[in-house]
């Protein structure tokens, strides 16, 4: 992904709709203002921080400048109705809550679809940014690719799939190797390259040959960077691995691993072990400090026994540890071997509020605090399940190399509940592990803000 470009249209499309919002909001107050009395023009000067605030968050939330939907314009147009229909609930919410009567409503509902209009014509004026771009030269990536072999053809397909910000230019290799027609030009020998790179102001040099099987490579590499065109190698290393894989280093040596997981990194370990420790310690000493003692009572009143379930889980390393909740169901054998399902007759009254709320689940702040949970991860399962579930999903143990949590990336998505399919484990494992490759820590908080609406807005699978 050509970086420069994604970020310009990051920066670009956000600059526009921040703009627009802002826009419209002068628009709808000089439009309004003789209907405005002046002692009120504070509580106006509120609401446009707000309505800026509420945006962003939701932005922010419902990833609407990512990576993956921006440079699409059917996924950007999509994910921007979405958000634009949360940031008008939470403005009718902030509203409510605030009591923020003295607002002339004709001003807010102006304002409101005002914006709606104005970032439609911003998604325009997108797709004439993609148009512009895309006929000029300055953010667009010229590369040519040295050698013409399967790795070359493969690098060539995954190149076009980066679209309007990268151009190939050709490709360079000796006449007796070319044995069959080229979707790209074949433009010299290889010795040539440079040369034809100044000529067709080329930005990048791959090649699908290492200096090992060419000595020529060094010398071209060298006046490449004389050049300032930058020259990169693409090792063949399916002959003894497939599938995508991650290097580092030890000093000058390279080490290749199937996987890269953030969270083995020690200072990101740290930052979500001190993200837990603060979160959980707020949780217990406000929350379940009061919240213990209310549904011990609820829970002993409908169904005598302990207030407490505990069961053992799988955690990080496939390690087991005791996870507790509070008691939603009767008592019974079943309770290690069966999960809970739809209309469950085990499951108490006040249970199934519990699940429901997800309320049932707050004891776990306590694994969290000891530290054989975390906030955010991959959910765990009963013994039996994980048996169960890595003899049917590859790479479902993959998703236990970190610790487990009381909410994940899955659950979010979606996928939280009984598990009636196969195809629901697999989506779940794909989710953790997606989540175990790209953690950061505004990942954590942003899925504890999707945890929270979640649970506000209600979820069919809470049962």
């Amino acid at each position: 992904m050509n970086k420069q470009f994604l970020r310009f249209l990051q920066t670009t499309l956000f600059g526009l709709d921040i703009a627009m919002l802002n826009l419209v909001f002068i628009i709808s107050h000089l439009f309004f203002r003789d209907r405005i009395p002046n002692e009120y023009l504070n509580y106006y000067f509120q609401y446009w921080i707000w309505i800026n605030v509420i945006w962003i968050i939701c932005v922010w939330l419902g990833g609407i400048y990512g990576e993956k939907t921006i440079l699409s314009f059917e996924l950007f147009f999509g994910r921007t109705i979405k958000v634009y229909l949360f940031w008008f609930s939470f403005l009718i919410l902030y509203e409510f809550f605030t009591g923020q009567f003295l607002l002339s409503r004709l001003f807010i509902f102006s304002l409101i679809f005002a914006f709606g209009f104005g970032l439609v014509l911003n998604r325009f004026a997108y797709i004439g940014l993609k148009l512009y771009v895309k006929k000029g030269n300055k953010y667009v990536k010229r590369i040519l690719i040295i050698g013409y072999n399967n790795t070359a053809k493969k690098l060539a397909s995954y190149l076009e799939q980066e679209g309007i910000n990268t151009e190939i230019v050709g490709f360079t290799e000796n006449e007796d190797n070319v044995t069959e027609l080229s979707h790209y030009p074949i433009l010299s020998d290889i010795k040539s390259t440079v040369e034809i790179s100044k000529h067709h102001k080329v930005d990048e040099i791959f090649s699908s040959i290492t200096p090992e099987q060419n000595s020529q490579l060094y010398t071209i590499i060298q006046q490449a960077e004389h050049e300032c065109i930058r020259f990169r190698i693409v090792p063949d290393f399916s002959v003894f691995i497939k599938g995508p894989f991650f290097v580092s280093y030890l000093n000058d040596m390279p080490i290749l691993t199937v996987r890269s997981v953030a969270l083995d990194d020690f200072n990101n370990r740290v930052k979500k072990r001190i993200f837990d420790i603060v979160m959980s310690s707020f949780v217990i000493l406000f929350i379940l400090s009061w919240l213990i003692p209310l549904l011990s009572l609820l829970i002993f009143i409908e169904s005598p026994g302990p207030v407490f379930f505990s069961q053992f889980r799988t955690g990080k390393n496939k390690k087991s540890f005791l996870c507790y909740k509070f008691r939603s169901m009767k008592i019974n054998k079943n309770a290690d071997l069966q999960q809970a399902t739809k209309n469950d007759d085990r499951v108490t009254k006040i249970g199934r509020f519990l699940r429901r709320t997800s309320l049932d689940e707050f004891p776990q702040f306590i694994n969290v605090l000891i530290g054989n949970m975390s906030i955010v991860g991959p959910r765990p399962h009963m013994i039996k399940h994980t048996d169960d579930y890595s003899k049917i999903v590859d790479q479902y143990m993959v998703r236990h190399f970190s610790k487990p949590g009381i909410t994940g990336w899955a659950q979010v998505n979606g996928y939280r509940g009984e598990i009636t399919e196969t195809s629901e484990i697999k989506n779940r494992v794909y989710y953790d592990i997606w989540y175990l490759e790209n953690w950061s820590l505004l990942l954590d908080i942003k899925i504890v803000f999707l945890t929270v609406f979640n649970v506000l807005k209600g979820e069919k699978n809470a049962y």
